[in-house]
């Protein structure tokens, strides 16, 4: 989003300048996530290759002896199981990362509660899109429409229209409310 796409759109400067304070504070929450996720991704990474480099190291030195032997497997073992929690983790948080974004742009006021009423075991991530979840967002918005921002949007560029209008003498009066007045003030 920039702001020659909104002052095309025909927004003044003081709603373009709110708009885009909004849309920073979103985008550098996104940014923030996404490094933290990365730094922990890459700490990890590294920590497992220390443990692949340890396990190579005493492989070399303990070709005889069973007992080391065994005690490498062991930890090999060990170590593949945490690279697979690694994994499942990674993916987890893509995944949430992907559910969050995809919240935000559908314009969820709460994306927490809507979360809990999506089956997230349908949802599936599949490289950069959720599968299955437009599906469940759409009838989200047909049963439970208040929590989205599109309703509000819509409301707010349906403005009411006032006239001024001019009161009719007793005798042309077309108006059923103003001749049950006059009716009530003759009496």
């Amino acid at each position: 989003m920039n702001r020659e796409f909104l002052k095309g759109l025909g927004l003044e400067d003081e709603t373009i300048n709110q708009i885009m304070a909004e849309h920073g504070k979103t985008v550098n929450k996104t940014k923030e996530q996404l490094e933290s996720i990365t730094t922990e991704r890459d700490s990890l990474k590294e920590q497992l290759q220390e443990r692949d480099t340890q396990l190579e190291e005493l492989s070399k030195k303990a070709k005889d002896n069973e007992e080391l032997t065994a005690e490498i497997n062991r930890l090999k073992e060990e170590n593949q199981k945490t690279a697979q929690e690694l994994q499942e983790k990674l993916e987890k948080q893509a995944f949430d990362f992907s559910l969050e974004k995809a919240l935000t742009g559908a314009k969820v006021k709460n994306p927490k509660a809507v979360k809990a009423l999506l089956d997230l075991e349908k949802i599936k991530l599949d490289g950069e899109k959720l599968l299955n979840l437009d599906d469940q967002l759409s009838a989200l918005k047909e049963s439970d429409p208040y929590l989205f921002d599109e309703e509000q949007q819509q409301q707010q560029e349906q403005k009411p229209t006032f006239t001024t209008g001019q009161h009719q003498t007793q005798g042309h009066n077309n108006d059923p409310f103003a001749a049950k007045l006059a009716k009530y003030q003759q009496n």
